[in-house]
């Protein structure tokens, strides 16, 4: 079984307040919770990674624990999530689609009733790169006010042999949306899409 030893745990929370226009009833909340850890797949091919997965769900947990705790508490006031990793240069892409199970379904079991798929974004990246990690609804990837992306990053990692693995949760819509779409009030079929 491959460890993941953290190295680092970092939470950035944002409250937006307005986007240029009048400030909505609700400021918009979002947050990003990071690990950086130890890659023990580095400078080496593997073939076989999947089984990584199952020691990495503690971590999912983890950082979706102090999210929920970050923004008060009630997992019921999230209705945005997304995920994402970047992998030191002495690994492969496929090591961030690691964080595939183990973050996704971390924040839907605690998130309870979240029907869609979690959006994500991966790559290589140097020491002090940033990652746009993609949000979308939990419960329908088609409602437009709720798609947006968080600028996620730590200025010392990921090191060479680190992976930043990340996740992200919002409450609410993006501020003054207006494009239409499906509304989130207006979800019917509970499939992950509509």
């Amino acid at each position: 079984m491959p460890t993941f030893p953290i190295r680092k745990i970092a939470m950035l929370v944002e409250e937006i307040r307005h986007e240029g226009g009048p400030p909505p009833a609700v400021p918009r909340r979002r947050a990003a919770a990071m690990a950086l850890v130890e890659n023990p797949f580095a400078a080496r091919y593997v073939a076989e990674l999947q089984p990584a997965m199952d020691d990495l769900k503690p971590l999912g947990f983890e950082l979706t624990d102090r999210l929920i705790a970050a923004l008060g508490g009630n997992p019921k006031v999230i209705d945005g999530y997304g995920k994402g990793a970047i992998v030191g240069i002495a690994g492969e892409i496929e090591h961030g689609a690691l964080w595939h199970v183990p973050g996704g379904y971390a924040m839907r079991e605690r998130l309870g009733e979240a029907k869609a798929i979690v959006p994500s974004a991966k790559k290589v990246g140097a020491f002090g790169s940033r990652l746009d990690v993609p949000i979308g609804h939990i419960n329908a990837a088609y409602v437009r006010s709720h798609f947006d992306a968080m600028e996620v990053g730590i200025s010392d990692g990921p090191r060479p042999n680190e992976i930043l693995f990340c996740l992200v949760v919002a409450c609410g819509p993006r501020v003054h949306d207006r494009m239409g779409g499906l509304a989130a009030t207006d979800i019917k079929l509970w499939d992950g899409q509509r």
